[in-house]
């Protein structure tokens, strides 16, 4: 049965939870470079966020199949839950590999990129609240700009990290794991700017 919800609240609230979730999943991988010592630990923590996130992205889209009046576009609802969503899948299955493929210590280039996608989720985080009232979004845009240096960034990192790999690796099993670390870590990166892409269509649309 369709019900009408206040239109600038629900949503808003499910977008922001599920911001935090992916900013904590992000703040945990980092710490891997930091303490990887309790990487047991903190993996479990990633794994019990990557669950967290499942369960709001299943409300939000049990949310919209009630929701008569939106106060956006259901496809971009939709396609910027899952997204969010779909970054907290990629910090999960990256962390997972370092247990998989016992690694004993984190690279440098791991500790970069780790970075670079908590800088991403931070700036998404920052920004979503804006969409509560997109005529006072300030500097919503130039946050988003932001987002996407990140992604160039990330890419040349992690063009870089897999040239260093391959030209001073000398077990190429080894080489193999941190080529596929390296790059679900991008894909997560990656993400963030298809998050801030459907943050953009949304201002775009509504604006």
């Amino acid at each position: 049965m369709f019900s009408f919800m206040p239109r600038n609240t629900r949503f808003f609230d499910l977008f922001e939870s599920a911001a935090k979730v992916m900013v904590r999943a992000a703040e945990a991988y980092a710490e891997l470079g930091r303490d990887y010592g309790k990487r047991e630990e903190i993996i479990h923590r990633v794994r019990q966020l990557e669950h967290d996130g499942d369960e709001i992205t299943h409300r939000t889209l049990d949310t919209l199949d009630k929701t008569f009046i939106t106060p956006f576009d259901r496809e971009d609802i939709q396609r910027l839950i899952v997204q969010m969503d779909d970054v907290v899948d990629e910090i999960d299955a990256a962390a997972k590999r370092l247990i998989l493929y016992r690694v004993e210590s984190p690279t440098l280039w791991l500790v970069k990129q780790t970075d670079v996608l908590l800088k991403a989720a931070t700036v998404i985080a920052e920004v979503l609240p804006k969409l509560r009232n997109l005529k006072k979004a300030g500097d919503l845009h130039e946050r988003l700009v932001e987002i996407h240096h990140l992604e160039n960034v990330g890419d040349d990192n992690n063009h870089a990290a897999v040239a260093d790999l391959y030209n001073h690796s000398k077990d190429p099993i080894l080489a193999m794991k941190w080529k596929e670390i390296y790059d679900i870590t991008e894909r997560a990166i990656d993400t963030c700017e298809d998050v801030a892409n459907a943050i953009e269509a949304i201002v775009i649309k509504n604006s």
